[in-house]
């Protein structure tokens, strides 16, 4: 019953842009499905039967990793537990939601996360930045020196998995500017996306 509210509520192509090309009931029907069809984003059941959402995310992994055409995961769950959220990030998802976020919100998250985004809630985030936080941090070293003073305020701002047009208002830049010092941010920390920035400015708790 709740696969079918959330496919009426976001499978309106028309009007959400969302294509829901399969659902799932089990591990087992997830994968098959994923494999079949590839979706850009798949909207991950923390418990779901058969192994959990960790389960599918481990079996995923290459599909994670595929440099041309990524598979992202969306956590979509009823919990809001510690070890649920720390368990389906470690294992590779994008973001985590809970099931009371509204169908305009839960579009939104995931066409962030088809961009590349990460998307949690205040609450949740804290979770996940306490976690990679509590790991034993290398000292910050002659890298934060390369970086100006507002490309580590963006940096920040982005691990905390802010969208570009957030920072942006949050920095009072434009989009385009913000751009601009990601890519300066990647390049000097010699990082290649969103996702290792995130873990290497929370190594070193700067978020």
């Amino acid at each position: 019953m709740f696969r079918a509210g959330v496919q009426a509520e976001i499978g309106r192509t028309d009007e959400t842009g969302v294509d829901v090309v399969g659902e799932a009931g089990d591990v087992d029907q997830a994968m098959t499905v994923i494999e079949a069809t590839r979706p850009d984003v798949v909207l991950l059941d923390v418990h779901l039967p058969g192994g959990g959402g960790v389960e599918v995310l481990r079996r995923c992994a290459p599909l994670m990793g595929d440099a041309e055409r990524p598979v992202r995961f969306l956590a979509l769950s009823v919990s809001d537990a510690a070890e649920d959220v720390i368990g389906v990030i470690r294992g590779g998802a994008r973001g985590y939601v809970t099931k009371t976020i509204t169908g305009g919100d839960l579009v939104g998250a995931i066409f962030r996360v088809a961009d590349g985004d990460a998307v949690f809630s205040p609450r949740l985030a804290g979770f996940v930045l306490d976690a990679f936080a509590s790991t034993d941090a290398p000292p910050v070293d002659e890298d934060m020196d390369r970086l100006t003073q507002r490309e580590r305020e963006v940096l920040r701002l982005i691990a905390r998995g802010y969208a570009y047009k957030e920072v942006a208002k949050q920095l009072f830049i434009s989009v385009k500017t913000v751009e601009s010092h990601v890519s300066a941010v990647l390049r000097k920390l010699q990082l290649s996306n969103r996702h290792e920035l995130t873990r290497w400015a929370t190594a070193r708790r700067l978020v």
